[in-house]
């Protein structure tokens, strides 16, 4: 592709920004970096079109408010955000915000690059190529009520201790539920089947 597709990268850690920039620009792309929200709403008024590798947990500003912010100001980048592990509940607030993906750290070179693709494919076409309601119900349906009970369940933020309580079942028994409700899915992270709960309703 010729035309140049740029990622800002938004991390509070100076060695985040740096071997993310390298592993990015290895790949083709071009970066901008930037210490902290702060900083990169300072700017995003006058830079160009890329999207945007979002750290959350940052001081000052955190990526959440980052993003809030980017959505008062009718700033359409798409959103990647960077949790830590286990931050189910973050993430899904960041999805239901808008953001195309998350990645846990440390995160695996082939997932950035996957979810920097979908960014750019976002954004390409102007628009969120989400699942629409009717289209995400009738996936939905295909699964078992346990199954969409815990779907459910990570829609509205919950990790799996908290749905296994609630379900009277073994965090276990929701690992083998999340994974088969992923597969009857045809999705191969949470962020996609998280897309297509909202998309159903699912969460609110």
């Amino acid at each position: 592709m010729s035309e140049e597709r740029l990622v800002h990268v938004v991390d509070d850690e100076e060695s985040v920004r740096k071997s993310t920039s390298f592993l990015l620009r290895s790949a083709g792309l071009e970066t901008r970096t930037y210490p902290s929200g702060v900083a990169f709403l300072r700017e995003v008024a006058t830079a160009p079109s890329g999207c945007i590798l979002l750290d959350i947990r940052m001081p000052e500003m955190d990526g959440l408010e980052v993003q809030r912010e980017l959505n008062a100001r009718e700033i359409k980048f798409p959103v990647i955000v960077l949790t830590g592990h286990g931050d189910i509940g973050i993430a899904v607030q960041a999805m239901k915000a808008g953001a195309v993906d998350f990645l846990e750290k440390p995160f695996e070179r082939g997932h950035l690059l996957e979810a920097i693709d979908t960014g750019f494919a976002r954004l390409s076409r102007g628009e969120d190529s989400g699942a629409t309601e009717r289209e995400a119900k009738v996936r939905i349906e295909e699964l078992s009520q346990r199954e969409q009970e815990v779907l459910g369940g990570l829609a509205r933020g919950h990790p799996n201790k908290t749905i296994a309580y609630d379900l009277g079942i073994s965090p276990r028994t929701i690992e083998v539920h999340r994974a088969n409700l992923m597969s009857k899915l045809g999705v191969r992270s949470l962020s996609e089947a998280l897309r297509i709960a909202f998309a159903a309703g699912l969460g609110d």
